[in-house]
């Protein structure tokens, strides 16, 4: 019996140091996945089951929503890396600078335009880039530089807290540079309208590409060298006449080509009202629209301040146009546009407050 009592004794010692190894092993045992998953808050897994059967979160959904789990990975250290499950959204559009004037049209929107290529814009001939929302308007001029019917135009929109592009002929930017420079100063987008007004069309430049495109690139230089800055890629052909052997090279320039959604015909008219009535019964009828008219007129100045009021009573907003790189000039009709200047001379090479100052007042 005593025999007996010590081999159990020993038996019972064995199974129990036997037990003691399996239990420090299991230990020891890397966590399976399945319980490392399991340690998820219960919180985040009803969000990911609630998700399993629709499509992705669209961003607009995601703003009020917790975000969808990526699959879990488990590092060697078993700690767990969720990864997003949409890219972070893009970066909202600037708001546009306040106006403090209450009664003003201001503006609705700015836009910025890739001119790469060329691109064409003016439902009157181009029907791709039609941009503009319903009762949207983008302000155009063209013919200017002017005195008197520039500043009157300028006054206006600054007045109305708004801004509008200017398709400025090269010639008359260099007869009076100052308007150019207080356009650009005054927030306008500034672009070109050929050097002299040529119909390109026609003789002789209609049957010689080369002259064509010293009519273009000469109105390019000459405003960019007016304002004495960076301008637009911005260009209309004059009468919006758009011979077809242009439009590629202004494509390898990068220069967009703008004709209009709505003709106003101001060249044609002499009441400030007959503007006003022309633009606004246009508009009614096309419901917005890239809008020409012409600084160059008298009676257009006159018209702004009405228009632009007429616009804002009618619930039109107004829709800048910058573009995402400026216009880049050639050496070559850069010099053409210098030797226009008969009377540039080396004794004028100072500037004016270098030379003249008032000493007296």
């Amino acid at each position: 019996m005593r025999i007996f009592l010590v081999v159990f004794a020993a038996l019972l010692t064995l199974g129990l140091v036997r037990f003691g190894v399996i239990v420090a092993q299991k230990a020891t045992d890397p966590i399976p996945l399945t319980t490392a998953a399991a340690r998820v808050s219960s919180s985040q897994n009803t969000v990911a089951a609630a998700k399993s059967d629709k499509a992705p979160l669209h961003l607009a959904e995601a703003t009020n929503a917790a975000v969808p789990f990526a699959p879990i990975t488990v590092a060697q250290n078993n700690t767990m890396a969720v990864a997003p499950a949409f890219p972070a959204p893009a970066p909202a559009p600037k708001p546009v600078a306040a106006c403090n004037n209450p009664d003003a049209l201001g503006l609705s929107r700015v836009i910025e335009i890739d001119t790469t290529g060329g691109p064409a814009f003016g439902t009157e001939h181009f029907k791709q880039y039609d941009f503009l929302r319903d009762r949207e308007v983008a302000l155009t001029f063209d013919d200017g530089p002017w005195p008197g019917n520039t500043p009157m135009v300028l006054k206006a929109l600054q007045d109305s807290c708004t801004k509008a592009t200017f398709f400025e002929i090269g010639e008359h930017a260099t007869w009076r540079p100052d308007l150019a420079k207080q356009l650009a100063a005054a927030g306008m987008t500034i672009g070109s309208h050929t050097w002299s007004h040529k119909d390109l069309a026609k003789e002789p430049y209609a049957k010689d590409i080369e002259q064509a495109k010293q009519e273009i690139e000469m109105g390019v230089s000459a405003v960019y060298m007016a304002v004495g800055g960076p301008t637009a890629p911005f260009f209309r052909f004059p009468d919006l006449q758009q011979p077809r052997d242009l439009m590629p090279y202004l494509g390898t320039r990068n220069i967009a080509i703008f004709s209009t959604d709505i003709d106003t015909f101001d060249f044609k008219l002499r009441r400030p009202e007959d503007v006003v009535k022309s633009a606004m019964t246009k508009l009614a009828k096309n419901g917005k629209g890239i809008l020409l008219m012409h600084d160059f007129q008298h009676a257009t100045g006159e018209a702004m301040p009405e228009l632009l009021r007429q616009l804002k009573a009618g619930g039109y907003k107004i829709v800048h146009m910058v573009p995402k790189e400026p216009v880049t000039t050639l050496a070559k009709y850069d010099e053409m546009v210098r030797a226009q200047d008969k009377y540039s001379i080396s004794n004028n090479a100072r500037s004016e407050s270098s030379v003249v100052k008032t000493i007296s007042e």
